[in-house]
């Protein structure tokens, strides 16, 4: 019902930020009316309007992740229709690839089937024209700040990859807090034929001296990955890389793994950070086990690569000190016990890593009653199983 290839043409010549007209155009043919692009804050908390420059419209307000039709949408990942007056309200979750960006609300006459499933197609469009086009303006990102972002935190965020993934056997999410500061912390992965990477880095300090150190680190990681490396050079690599461009013994903890897709067995290396927790059925049955070296930069004997194979549907979750370490106002940390209630709690199978990883953020978010102190990151990796042979 909706010429997709003309809205794809007209975008490529068209201003970057148009977005909400070209959706509009291309939806016409369905009768929409009201329709309202939003985009997640970086924190996950909001989301926020794009203006429909167009229409000189009133800008719509935010919306709550936690408490809005719209934040419903954005969270289960569904339609969400509800009648109105002057017809039907549809909210539509918004994917750059598996990446949740937002949601589109609009007024239809009527929510037939063919509707709404040229509803939920208008979703992919429009995440697929966000993430074309925020390459080349920075209205996007803009949109996406509820406040100003600190220059660390800046940086951080254009290293991460995207929050979310779903590829065959792999799924990942992550998540860094506080969002508007986060300095130190990142993470990355790449899913690359038979095998799926990923690593956590965790930069000594705070604010932009960290952001640094990430930022070396997480080039030094990439190239050696691209470049084929195996593991234990990827990570001596890192090490000596942090070391001869500080001479302060500046240093970043980190995780550094790899599954292999066909089978699962899941190899990795630990550079002084805490291990990573396997949860399978729902529940945490321990943590991984990895003799550590000293952190990257700080020199130590050559790293080992521990093992494990994995189980169909078993989750790695991977975290930062600061959320162990997270503190409330009477001193308390969460504590390793608490996080793994805390999982225990909140991984069911039957959830995607990506709700996992938020209720535990907002978990963390909870006992401190404020942002963090320091950063606090949480990745979730899940191995459904070997892929099925067509």
């Amino acid at each position: 019902m909706i010429d997709f290839g003309l809205a794809l043409r007209t975008a490529s010549g068209s201003d970057p930020g148009a977005i909400p007209e070209i959706l509009t155009k291309a939806s016409a043919v369905l009768e929409v009316t009201d329709l309202v692009v939003y985009l997640i804050d970086f924190g996950q908390s909001v989301l926020e309007p794009l203006p429909d420059r167009a229409a000189h419209a009133e800008v719509a307000g935010t919306e709550s992740v936690t408490a809005s039709m719209a934040g419903r949408a954005f969270t289960d990942q569904e339609i969400v229709t509800a009648e109105r007056a002057d017809g039907v309200r549809v909210w539509i979750p918004v994917r750059e690839g598996s990446d949740h960006t937002g949601v589109i609300a609009l007024t239809l006459p009527a929510s037939d089937g063919a509707r709404l499933h040229a509803c939920a197609e208008l979703g992919l469009l429009a995440g697929y024209l966000i993430s074309a086009q925020a390459r080349c303006t920075d209205l996007y990102n803009l949109y996406r700040r509820r406040h100003s972002m600190s220059l660390a935190a800046s940086m951080q965020w254009d290293l991460l990859p995207p929050l979310v993934l779903h590829a065959g056997a792999i799924a990942v999410a992550g998540l860094v807090e506080p969002a508007y500061e986060v300095g130190g912390d990142c993470f990355d992965y790449a899913a690359n034929g038979s095998s799926f990477d990923f690593a956590v880095m965790d930069a000594m300090g705070h604010g932009l001296g960290s952001a640094v150190i990430s930022s070396l680190a997480m080039g030094c990681y990439r190239h050696d990955r691209r470049e084929g490396r195996p593991l234990d050079t990827m990570h001596a690599n890192l090490g000596s890389t942090i070391e001869s461009h500080y001479d302060d013994r500046s240093f970043a903890t980190g995780l550094l793994g790899r599954i292999d897709i066909e089978t699962g067995d899941l190899t990795w290396t630990n550079a002084g950070h805490p291990l990573p927790l396997l949860i399978r059925n729902g529940r945490v049955i321990g943590e991984l086990a990895c003799p550590p070296t000293p952190p990257w930069g700080i020199g130590g004997a050559g790293p080992t690569v521990a093992t494990e194979c994995l189980e169909p549907g078993d989750g790695v979750l991977v975290y930062t000190d600061g959320v162990t370490e997270a503190r409330d106002r009477a001193g308390q940390d969460l504590g390793i016990e608490r996080l793994i209630d805390l999982v225990d709690r909140t991984a069911s199978d039957l959830l995607r890593p990506e709700r996992i990883v938020r209720h535990l953020v907002q978990s963390v978010r909870a006992h401190l009653q404020a942002d963090p102190v320091d950063d606090a990151t949480v990745v979730l990796v899940r191995w459904a199983g070997p892929p099925r042979v067509s």
